[in-house]
């Protein structure tokens, strides 16, 4: 008996599952769907093209992330990292550090000394909420972060 009730119901869930199920036109890839766009430029493409078959790649063609951006940026006649000197023209202090711009909670940094070159370079960890201290020459820097705050919160 309860079999011949879940039969004679069958046709009817059938026919509202149906009428649940989207059309066909509203269901496409993702992959098909259109980029917003801002009107702005593009982002560059930091992948490269590879290399051909039976041929050795370029750098240009091979590079991705961030290598590929710096190789781009040096096409076009652009530093894209910092890679300017610290001010060297005075010692740090804890009341007035030298400051290190960085866009990271955390950056290597090395010092030469006051004056420059007074000493071989050392290097150290540069942290955001922390002063660090030269071991050799005592100045002392500080991070001046410019970042997202929560650009380390990766969940």
């Amino acid at each position: 008996m309860f079999k011949s009730a879940v039969r004679a119901t069958r046709p009817a869930v059938f026919a509202a599952r149906a009428s649940l199920r989207p059309s066909s036109s509203a269901i496409r890839a993702f992959s098909a769907t259109t980029r917003a766009s801002s009107g702005g430029p593009p982002p560059p493409q930091l992948y490269g093209s590879g290399g051909k078959a039976g041929e050795v790649p370029t750098d240009v063609e091979q590079a991705t992330g961030l290598e590929r951006l710096q190789l781009l940026g040096e096409l076009e006649g652009v530093s894209v990292f910092d890679e300017s000197a610290l001010d060297a023209s005075r010692v740090g202090t804890k009341a007035d550090p030298i400051r290190v711009l960085s866009y990271d909670v955390e950056r290597i940094v090395g010092c030469t000394g006051f004056p420059a070159d007074s000493h071989d370079v050392h290097w150290f960890l540069l942290k955001k909420d922390k002063q660090a201290r030269c071991m050799e020459c005592g100045s002392v820097y500080a991070l001046d972060f410019h970042g997202d705050e929560h650009a380390d919160h990766h969940h």
